[in-house]
């Protein structure tokens, strides 16, 4: 929904109606305090109203729930507050599209640059994220979703001037970047239980054959070796990562319930 009114200016102004959402921090196309209106749609607008006028206009966008849409969007984590972005040209909506996810990523880590973090935490999904939050001092901000493009993201980070990083994860997902699995989907990689066995293997540990998840593989361990077995995987998945990025990384793999199973490298500066 749009609604036009003239101003007392020359140029054509953008206001964030009833569900569109305001950008907060740098990093992104808009600058912070501006509506979430990208440039593409923006220019499209403003030449559809110079063909009619050459007024001071003022341009309201609303989204009729859209605050409550955004919730479940990347913005509250990109800085875009109380409503939905206005993104693209074509007016078309994908259900799911892999370019539009990895923009989004990409996105959250340039707010992330922009706003100083020098030492940012990767996780795959809201475990990870919850015992970022939970185990070590970091701010939302550095906290960057990555979902199942590591492969993608690692590539990303590894072109910025980032200190170091943090991977906090479950080692159902975790496991498969020490595997060489750097997309993480279940289509598109195997299950990670045949190399947790060999990797408990080495050890001399014993797991079952009998579950069927890398979270029941752990739980059935005696905690001593269920420890055991998560440093050398965290150890693994550090030197994996590494090896890719050449960057300095840690690691700390976590339960379903966000409890620490182990970790790998210095996690010293996230305390």
């Amino acid at each position: 929904m749009a609604t036009v009114a003239q101003n007392d200016t020359s140029e054509i102004l953008f206001c964030a109606g009833e569900g569109v959402g305001t950008v907060t921090k740098p990093g992104l196309q808009i600058p912070p305090g501006q509506p979430a209106i990208n440039p593409g749609p923006r220019k499209m607008i403003c030449a559809a109203l110079r063909e009619v006028t050459a007024i001071g206009m003022t341009v309201t966008l609303s989204i009729p729930g859209g605050r409550e849409l955004a919730a479940r969007t990347f913005n509250p984590r990109l800085g875009i507050v109380n409503g939905l972005s206005v993104l693209g040209t074509s007016g078309q909506v994908r259900p799911f599209s892999v370019p539009a996810l990895r923009d989004a990523l990409v996105c959250s880590l340039n707010v992330a640059l922009a706003i100083g973090v020098t030492a940012p935490v990767l996780v795959p999904g809201h475990i990870g994220q919850r015992a970022a939050l939970t185990h070590f001092k970091v701010t939302p901000e550095q906290v960057i979703e990555v979902s199942n493009e590591w492969g993608f993201m690692l590539e990303q980070a590894a072109r910025q001037t980032w200190k170091c990083l943090l991977l906090v994860g479950h080692p159902g997902k975790m496991a498969k970047l020490a595997a060489g699995h750097w997309e993480t989907h279940s289509a598109q990689s195997p299950s990670v239980l045949p190399f947790l066995h060999q990797l408990a293997a080495l050890l001399g540990i014993q797991t079952s054959t009998e579950v069927t998840t890398a979270e029941g593989l752990f739980m059935a361990l005696p905690e001593v070796q269920r420890h055991e077995l998560a440093d050398r995987l965290a150890s693994d998945i550090q030197k994996a990562v590494e090896n890719r990025t050449g960057k300095t990384i840690a690691v700390m793999l976590v339960a379903m319930n966000g409890d620490k199973l182990g970790t790998g490298g210095d996690v010293s500066p996230w305390q």
